[in-house]
């Protein structure tokens, strides 16, 4: 049974929703991988913890067994195909960038480098149909709301927005914003074959998880382990908000495809990492004026793409 749609107001809420804590999880596991001194290793921390608390919701909850059934009956008579569960590699690259990136260059300079990702990807996984919703049309307003979401992101270089930057920690939040686009679109393909947004999540989980496991293990075995370990408890949070905005993300790019869906989460990502760098600032954090600029830009950029535009009939 195809479940109802949800009005356009609530889904892209909850997409800015997601963009919210997007950015909190990316200055959580930052600030544990700082602490730590090694980011894959915060990564696995953070998203270990995430696939405990998704096992015991799964073997709790109702949907989650018809979940992980449909799942395993779906796999073993191959109508589930294996790029549907390559998600996790996705997740594991924005775990790994928060964590070996946001603490130097701080949340706003990851955002910015997230949106050109998520605006490039968008686009084309919407014209090409990858995504949940089907071919979703390139209109012109999405044209433009996507040309405005890369135009906040050149503001983000004016000045010396990324002096002293290493061009890798510039690369990597593109490239995980690309991840992030295609783990969505994917992530809403698998939830209707499973039927709940929970599985879809805990199959993310499982596979970033064990593709973490192995890079840091690879990391201590170069560099060692940390010697000390944070005492704070909120510096662990990464994984359960990770565990809900991948949930809410499977369960609403549906409603939006791709490119609408990216645009709402990334003006929730920007506004929450202006505050976030204001109060906490990082070393590579732009001025307060250009990330104030940056975000009237994108959040321009949504309302320009997801406005009912439409041409007047000629009488």
């Amino acid at each position: 049974m195809t479940p109802p749609r949800l009005p356009a107001w609530v889904a892209l809420g909850g997409a800015v929703f997601v963009g919210v804590l997007t950015a909190v999880q990316a200055r959580i596991n930052g600030q544990l991988g700082t602490r730590l001194d090694n980011g894959l290793v915060a990564a696995v921390i953070s998203f270990g913890s995430g696939l405990v608390l998704l096992i015991v919701l799964s073997a709790a909850l109702p949907s989650g067994r018809r979940g992980a059934a449909r799942l395993v009956s779906g796999v073993r008579e191959s109508a589930i195909p294996w790029w549907m569960l390559a998600g996790g590699a996705a997740g594991a690259l924005t775990v790994a960038t928060q964590g070996l990136a946001v603490g130097i260059i701080g949340v706003s300079l990851f955002t910015v480098g997230v949106v050109a990702g998520q605006t490039v990807c968008g686009l084309v996984l919407d014209r090409t149909g990858y995504g949940p919703a089907g071919v979703v049309a390139v209109t012109v307003p999405r044209l433009v709301g996507g040309a405005l979401a890369l135009l906040a992101v050149g503001l983000s270089l004016v000045g010396d927005g990324i002096g002293g930057v290493p061009l890798w920690m510039a690369v990597l939040p593109f490239a995980a914003g690309v991840g992030i686009a295609w783990q969505q679109a994917t992530n809403g393909r698998l939830r209707q074959r499973v039927g709940t947004p929970l599985t879809a999540t805990l199959v993310n989980f499982i596979g970033g998880t064990a593709i973490l496991a192995v890079a840091a293990l690879v990391s201590v075995s170069v560099v060692g382990w940390p010697t000390t370990a944070p005492t704070d408890v909120w510096v662990y949070t990464g994984g359960p908000i990770g565990v809900l905005y991948i949930f809410l993300s499977a369960a609403l790019v549906p409603h939006t495809g791709v490119l609408l869906f990216g645009l709402a989460v990334v003006a929730g990502q920007l506004v929450t990492s202006v505050a976030l760098d204001a109060v906490w600032p990082a070393l590579g954090s732009p001025g307060l004026l250009q990330e104030v600029a940056m975000v009237a830009v994108a959040l321009l950029s949504v309302v320009v793409a997801a406005a009912p535009w439409r041409r007047r009939r000629r009488v």
